[in-house]
């Protein structure tokens, strides 16, 4: 097993290139079944979570290969409609599967999926709104049986503005007759670029980025060529990274529009940032100050994706942050691995309160979460002496190789074989 050796106390400088969405690809390559032919998507991340998505593809009768950073996606032979348990237990996005092979073939078979443990995320929406478009569904032992000889659109009211549900429905009702509209929806940035690919395969859907997306149904889809977005939170960590150890840096291909509650939050802390179509550069040259209470909330509030990693920019500001988690309610199970580096943070139901503390120092910590896990990485750059963290498979399902691009930065980090396995202080740069 590999760790990551981080040497803090130095400042970033340098530039890298933002790897393309997780959060936008996942659910594109679930809709590639819709195209019945081949997709190519450039510029893909290769992550963990990619990987067990290609293997879902190919369990299901699809071809999926790499060309460089070119995934090149057939979908033509799809000869399954169901999901093995193993497959579906590897990541909690794989329910956006459902929809796609519903639309795809009329049936579905598949387990509830795994991932990180963040809490609660059950996928009421999801069903609730697949049974609204006519779709029979009845889980026996864990395993959901989905049927529906016809789907036929209509307007659905999400009770909450669920990503994973408004992606479910969108796929769902791309097979549908008739049009749907979504209502309540999901408004993030990835929610628009899955729209701009379902279109870019012939598909007629509108007012993704809005509370309420319409989808023509009936239409015959096909493949295409595609880029996804830059990925916003991998964004926001690099961000973070230059705020904790200070330093200047330039994020090539991120957009601020899409980062706009994370970069606010830097400013008020101190941080320089400047963007322009090329990217974003964050400079920061003296000790960051507290900011007012950050509160997670869907788009376009702050993203509880950022909430860990920005907790870490603020370990040793001065004053004290206060943080409310209003999304999921385990997603404080960094903050013990923080304290073991010195930092000061009081945990109370779903808020935090962080103290600025002067120093932080190295420690072995262990990553909990795939947030959780950049959040370390982002406190370790700042901390005194050498953090070993652990258990890194959680970032790499994110972040295509966060050693790389943090070394790139200027970082003195390095993945490196675990100590039971190998001396920890070989280095493999």
């Amino acid at each position: 097993m590999s760790q990551l050796l981080v040497r803090g106390g130095g400042c970033l400088r340098g530039s890298v290139t933002v790897q393309g969405a997780k959060n936008s690809v996942l659910p594109i390559l679930a809709a590639t079944l819709l195209a019945r032919g081949q997709v190519v998507l450039e510029g893909c991340p290769h992550l963990r979570d990619v990987d067990a998505s290609i293997r879902i593809l190919r369990y299901l009768g699809c071809e999926a290969q790499w060309e460089g950073s070119t995934l090149i996606v057939d979908t033509a032979a799809l000869k399954r409609c169901e999901i093995s348990d193993i497959l579906m237990r590897e990541m909690r996005s794989s329910a956006i599967f459902l929809g796609a092979i519903l639309a795809r073939c009329g049936r579905a078979d598949l387990s509830y999926p795994g991932g990180c443990e963040l809490g609660p995320r059950p996928i009421d929406l999801h069903l609730s709104g697949l049974r609204d478009l006519g779709a029979e569904i009845t889980d026996e032992g864990g395993v959901l049986h989905c049927r529906a000889a016809e789907l036929r659109g209509r307007e659905i009211l999400l009770s909450l503005p669920s990503v994973g549900a408004t992606e479910n429905l969108m796929l769902a009702a791309c097979g549908a007759s008739e049009t749907t509209v979504i209502s309540n929806a999901a408004r993030e940035p990835e929610i628009v670029d899955l729209q701009n690919f379902l279109n870019a395969c012939g598909a007629k859907v509108s007012g993704a980025g809005s509370s309420a997306i319409t989808v023509e149904g009936g239409q015959s889809l096909h493949g295409c060529v595609y880029g996804c977005m830059p990925d916003r939170i991998v964004a926001a960590t690099y961000l973070c990274a230059a705020a904790s150890a200070g330093g200047e840096i330039f994020l090539r291909g991120a957009e601020e529009r899409h980062l706009a509650p994370v970069t606010a939050v830097l400013r008020e802390a101190g941080c320089t940032i400047v963007s322009d179509s090329s990217g974003i550069l964050c400079a920061s040259r003296k000790r960051l100050r507290a900011v007012r209470t950050v509160r997670t909330a869907p788009y376009p509030g702050f993203p509880t994706d950022a909430q860990a990693i920005l907790m870490a920019a603020l370990l040793r500001s001065r004053g004290a942050t206060v943080f409310e988690e209003n999304i999921f309610e385990n997603r404080y199970r960094h903050v013990d691995e923080l304290v073991r580096m010195g930092a000061e943070i009081q945990v109370s139901g779903r808020v935090a309160v962080v103290t600025g503390v002067e120093t932080l120092h190295g420690a072995p910590v262990r990553c909990t979460d795939l947030r959780g896990g950049a959040a370390l990485c982002v406190a370790a750059l700042a901390a005194e002496g050498d953090t070993h963290i652990s258990e890194i498979g959680h970032i790499d399902r994110g972040y295509q190789d966060i050693a790389r691009d943090l070394q790139a930065l200027g970082a003195d980090i390095a993945r490196v074989e675990s100590p039971e396995n190998s001396n920890p202080d070989r280095r493999q740069r």
